[in-house]
């Protein structure tokens, strides 16, 4: 009972947290990461042990498909370059990098311990970034190389953390069997996460229930990430090509109300895990806290610290090299874009490089560690002194970095809603022409008014709002309040005041220009 009592005040704590963040204009893990660590050395905490297999499919797997279920293929497309150098170049120097390091300051650690240790912290959380940068209104391109980056780091970093982690415990590595079962793994994740996709589509296509068509989505990730993970493949390429798969075509199968529902449920979701997993690493650190002798605490320091500087320093030297090269490129041959977009500078270097702040994935993975690793308790308090570190330092003085470099958006996302408002309008125009109802003569002056909006603002002239969408912001606040009246006079029950009020959220969602898809 104290455990679940616990949960539920940290997670009050953790909405706080957030509330917090927001008016700050930090990333509200870094607060979380404080919480975390502050749990380490509270007495009475309990100590909690969480089944190692569970913990990367529990935290994972849920927030990996919210996030790529939200990435744009196209855009990764072009970015293919930035992102890939970020995933896979950047991880695997990152890797080398800690492992150096924490041999050089435990020399009796292993390499495989070592390497799975730098395979932990490699990855970085976009997430914690974007939560800054999106409110910032930077360029577009800035986003989209962090979340594709996002996307595929933990796929490379997982791959060498598995392995590293088998041949630490086994003391056996075959570096033959290494590039054949690399192919395999991903090849193979893209395959399956495809057409576990299609069959998903096929077995909840008559599934018009809300809360069971959003307990099945869950299920459905679950479910992919374990059987991905037993038949040998990488889950969490099969789980991004899953969520990629059915960003294609889900939007076309369901309705407005089991989508918003659906959005809210997930971004809830997503804010829980993060809350558990900084409660649950803070509990493991008090275990080990309570157990360390002195004698070994300069040493877990030391390394604690060579780990975070080679993690975050290596970051740096390396996306600042690429950015380089890019710009090199750029004057010598010029830029060869598919359509325009934001040219790297010196300046969206530096907030790139600056934006490598650890989070979920680096806590799952060392939760996932078994108890006989070698050297887990050094392996985790290093791990969590990345995460606190490059959230804490970097997470609360990136809103500042950005503010020199005055950096600013280009106007590709806005121009691009614009274009989709305009088209949206033509195509219920050429509907109305076909309608004899008395209402099309109305429903024409709205789209009209929509057309001449999305026009304005794919040209780039900010979008003026139309009469019509003022007008009915107001009727909707008016029968907002008249159905207020109606529950509060006990005229309706809240079976009746919660239908009706749906119904009016769905209006003032099709009034407010301000909207656009999560």
């Amino acid at each position: 009972m104290f455990i679940f009592e616990l949960v539920i005040a940290l997670l009050l704590v953790g909405a706080i947290l957030s509330l917090w963040a927001a008016r700050l204009g930090v990333p509200y893990p870094a607060l979380l990461a404080l919480t975390g660590a502050a749990l380490a050395f509270m007495p009475g905490m309990p100590q909690v042990a969480l089944d190692p297999e569970l913990a990367l499919a529990l935290f994972v797997a849920p927030t990996l498909l919210d996030a790529a279920y939200d990435a744009s293929p196209r855009d990764l497309r072009d970015n293919l370059v930035p992102v890939a150098s970020l995933a896979l170049g950047a991880v695997a120097v990152t890797i080398a990098a800690v492992a150096v390091v924490a041999r050089m300051v435990a020399p009796e650690m292993s390499w495989a311990a070592a390497i799975t240790l730098g395979a932990i912290v490699a990855p970085p959380d976009a997430s914690a970034a974007a939560a800054v940068l999106r409110r910032l209104k930077l360029p577009h391109r800035v986003l989209v190389v962090l979340e594709g980056e996002s996307l595929f780091n933990d796929a490379s970093a997982l791959l060498v953390y598995r392995i590293a982690a088998a041949a630490a415990i086994t003391g056996t590595f075959s570096g033959w069997r290494v590039l054949p079962m690399l192919v395999l793994t991903c090849g193979g994740g893209v395959v399956a996460g495809i057409l576990l996709a299609r069959v998903y589509l096929r077995l909840t296509a008559a599934v018009r229930d809300v809360p069971i068509s959003i307990l099945l989505q869950f299920i459905s990730t679950f479910a992919v990430w374990i059987l991905a993970d037993r038949i040998g493949l990488s889950a969490i390429i099969t789980v991004v090509c899953y969520a990629m798969t059915l960003a294609r075509h889900v939007p076309a199968r369901i309705d407005a109300r089991r989508r918003i529902a659906s959005y809210a449920v997930w971004e809830v979701m997503v804010f829980v895990l993060n809350v558990l997993a900084f409660v649950l690493i803070g509990l493991q650190l008090r275990a080990i806290v309570t157990r360390l002798d002195p004698s070994q605490w300069r040493i877990y320091a030391l390394c604690a610290l060579a780990v975070c500087a080679a993690a975050i320093v290596t970051r740096v030297a390396w996306w600042m090299s690429h950015n380089a090269i890019a710009r090199w490129k750029i004057r010598r041959f010029g830029a060869r874009l598919r359509r325009p977009m934001f040219l790297p500078t010196v300046g969206s270097g530096l907030i790139i490089s600056w934006s490598g702040m650890r989070g979920i994935v680096s806590l799952a993975a060392a939760l996932a560690l078994p108890g006989d690793f070698p050297y887990r308790d050094l392996v985790v308090v290093c791990a969590f002194s990345v995460v606190l570190a490059t959230l804490v330092v970097q997470g609360l003085t990136l809103r500042w970095l950005i503010g020199r470099i005055d950096l600013r958006e280009d106007g590709t996302v806005e121009r691009e809603i614009g274009i989709a408002r305009a088209e949206t309008a033509r195509a219920a125009l050429r509907a109305l022409e076909l309608e004899a109802s008395p209402l099309s003569p109305t429903l024409r002056q709205e789209y009209e008014a929509r057309l001449d909006s999305g026009e304005q603002q794919s040209a780039g002239s900010p979008a003026k709002p139309s009469s019509s969408a003022s007008l009915q912001r107001r009727v909707v606040a008016a029968q907002r309040q008249a159905l207020m009246d109606l529950r509060a006079r006990d005229i309706i029950g809240d079976a009746a005041f919660q239908a009706a009020e749906e119904e009016l959220d769905l209006l003032e969602l099709t009034a407010d220009p301000r909207v656009r898809p999560v």
